[in-house]
Parts: C-alpha cells; structure tokens; sequence
C-alpha cells in the first residue's frame, strides 16, 4: 500500500465499501471537464495511488455539495454500495445535517421551523427558484430548521434535509430573507473566506453491507470561527 501525495481534502472514513470525505470550498463534486480538478478526479487518485491500482477506479458518488459548500461526501467504492446506498437517499432514510450561517437571520428559539417551497431550476440563469406547485417541472422541497445562536443579524443555523433537491438549502432560506454568507447568487451582499457559510457537518447512513448504522461528523473549517456567535464556537 503507497500512502501517495497528500490530497486536497480529508479522509472521514475509509472501507472496501465506503469513502467518506471532508469536502474543502470551491471544489467541485463532480460534472466538470476533464482539465478541471473535481472531488470524484481527485478522490480516484487517491485510492489508485494508495492501493496501487494501475488501471480505471470504480467510485460513485452517493452524497453531493455544490462547489461552495464544505463537509460530508460519500462515495461507494462498489457498484454494489453505491446502489443500496443510493436507495437510502432516495428513499428518505438518511439523516442529513448542515450548519449555516446567515445574515439577517431569524430570532432565536429552540423550536424548529419547518419550510417546504416548490423548486425549479432556471437553466438560463444556473440558479434555482421558488414557485408555485403547479409549475411545470417543479419539484416540493422540504426542510427544518433551529436557530441555534445569534449576534446582532448574524444566526447561526442548524438545517436537516427532508428531501435532497438542488441548491435547496440555499434557495430556500434565501426566499424567507436569510442568505447564506457568501452566496452572493442567492442575494448575500456579504463576503465568506471561502465558499459559501454552509457547512454539511453530520450524516448518519446504514453500512451498504453489514448494515449498521454508522454516523459521520464533521468539525466547521476554523475560518469559520470569526463569524460564529459565542454559542457556536466550537
């Protein structure tokens, strides 16, 4: 086995089913052209030089982030994994957590707010929008989410995923009045370090062949730490 050069991102956890990986800003996933880095590029190489494998990598991407956002990926490393975890996710069985940051913000509460909008993707604009239901293509979003600490306009957000449709997270708090740091394509006026303020931070899936649960974390990037509100520090 040949460690090989240090990837850009790191390892969460690592079978010969599964490959879980902390996602850096501004790579990303996959569907780039062939000239351009890519998480899925750049994670075949890393099992190929690791276990020294001359020809083609099989990997599937199970779990994807959109090229700002930061944190849990998964990758099946078998056509097998990658089909029954792939039924997870469509199924609804996955729990998916995010962390986000957003200005302004809601008020602070321990009650969760559920939000559910129905989305269509703009082509022309590369961006998603809220519609009505009745819109062709338009597909039903849904999400929940806690004020978890606030300071000044500032509120940090923790989010879970009750259906996984594009730029969701994003779309959706950015309709009731809460962008996300950074994003800019979904009316932030406000610079991040890097990426975008949100953060995929826990995953919890069952294993796709011992089937038991195995659930993943994944700390903030410490540039984050400027912008927390005092609760949200890590």
């Amino acid at each position: 086995m040949n460690p090989g050069p240090q990837p850009p991102f790191s390892v969460l956890y690592e079978d010969n089913h599964l490959l879980v990986i902390n996602k850096p800003a501004g790579l990303p996933t996959m569907g780039v052209e062939a000239s351009k880095p890519s998480l899925l590029s750049l994670a075949k190489s890393y099992i190929g030089a690791k276990y020294e494998k001359p020809g083609k990598v099989y990997l599937g991407i199970v779990s994807r982030l959109d090229a700002p956002v930061t944190g849990i990926v998964v990758i099946a490393r078998t056509s097998k994994a990658a089909k029954r975890l792939s039924e997870q996710f469509r199924e609804g069985t996955v729990d998916k957590t995010y962390l986000a940051l957003v200005q302004p913000g809601p008020r602070l509460g321990n009650e969760p707010v559920e939000c559910t909008d129905w989305l269509v993707k703009h082509e022309r604009h590369r961006k998603v929008l809220t519609v009505d239901e009745l819109t062709r293509g338009a597909q039903q979003a849904r999400l929940r989410f806690t004020t978890v600490a606030k300071a000044g306009r500032l509120a940090l957000l923790r989010v879970t995923l009750l259906t996984g449709r594009k730029h969701q997270i994003r779309v959706q708090l950015s309709s009731r009045n809460y962008p996300i740091l950074g994003d800019r394509k979904y009316g932030s006026a406000l610079s991040f370090p890097a990426g975008i303020a949100l953060h995929a931070s826990k995953l919890t899936i069952e294993h796709p062949v011992r089937k038991e649960p195995l659930q993943f974390e994944c700390k903030l990037p410490r540039y984050w730490q400027a912008f927390l509100p005092d609760k949200g520090r890590a």
